[in-house]
């Protein structure tokens, strides 16, 4: 629970610093720089010159939905990154002998207890690590079946339940990507219905706030299919990495674990 309770603070504070950095650099730098080059074009129109329309970054970047979708790129990345970060650090485990046992040493079912000590005496934070968890309930589950097909079954259940965890605490990275493209049509929407009510204009002569709205319609979209693309890379970079350390730990579990039980059964068997 105190893991979840720090994740959802650091989502909720990562929201709110991507919508203050991100509305600022829209209002300090990207709209009034959109705005000049805009007010120039009328200009020209209205002094009767022939206006070129000018592809500027500052004007695909200018309007509201691609603020936002800027925003949830931010926050996803902020999200993700916090995984990342996390399971770098469970990563480590790996690099560890926490049995703390020489290689092929058996180990028989009293020396359960002496094993699982260690592994109890971790901090808290650590404790909720998957690679101790899986190995405490392996040398649980053969401490009281005395069989070693148990423990192999309890490390494979720890790690299809982590496995599980990890996917569905992306679902807000999904519906992020998912939202963003939605964002986009919004503005697709938004930006044809405002040059089709100017229509009228532009039979006139006065192209400028048609291709104003029309600028809307596609550069909304276009911001935010790109940013999409970004964030599934991303999301399946960050997938990989989780599931090869859900399979490395279980390799792990069965190196320095399950080969040596059957060994430890093996020496048992003759009596």
């Amino acid at each position: 629970m105190r893991r979840n309770g720090s994740e959802f603070l650091f989502q909720v504070f990562a929201l709110i610093i991507a919508s203050i950095i991100v509305h600022a650099i829209f209002v300090t730098v990207i709209r009034p720089n959109a705005d000049a080059i805009l007010q120039a074009q009328a200009a020209m129109q209205a002094s009767g010159q022939t206006v070129v329309v000018e592809r500027s970054l500052y004007v695909v970047l200018r309007d509201y939905e691609q603020e936002a979708c800027f925003i949830l790129m931010f926050w996803a990345l902020s999200i993700m990154a916090f995984k990342a970060w996390q399971g770098r650090k469970e990563r480590q485990f790996l690099q560890l002998d926490l049995l703390d046992i020489s290689e092929n040493s058996a180990i028989r079912v009293e020396d359960c207890d002496r094993l699982i000590d260690p592994l109890q005496r971790l901090p808290n934070e650590q404790q909720r690590y998957l690679l101790p968890r899986a190995l405490l309930q392996a040398l649980r589950r053969f401490g009281s079946s005395h069989t070693m097909a148990d423990a192999a079954t309890a490390v494979k259940e720890a790690c299809e339940t982590e496995s599980d965890r990890l996917d569905a605490e992306l679902a807000m990275v999904r519906y992020i990507a998912w939202a963003i493209p939605s964002i986009g049509f919004i503005g697709t929407v938004r930006g044809i219905g405002e040059a089709l009510s100017q229509a009228h204009k532009a039979v006139e002569g006065d192209i400028v706030g048609v291709t104003v709205s029309l600028g809307v319609a596609f550069n909304s979209t276009f911001i935010a299919l790109v940013i999409s693309i970004v964030i599934m890379f991303f999301t399946h970079q960050l997938q990989l990495m989780q599931e090869r350390l859900v399979l490395d730990t279980q390799d792990y579990c069965d190196t320095h674990l399950l080969r040596n039980l059957q060994l430890g059964q093996r020496e048992q068997s003759p009596s």
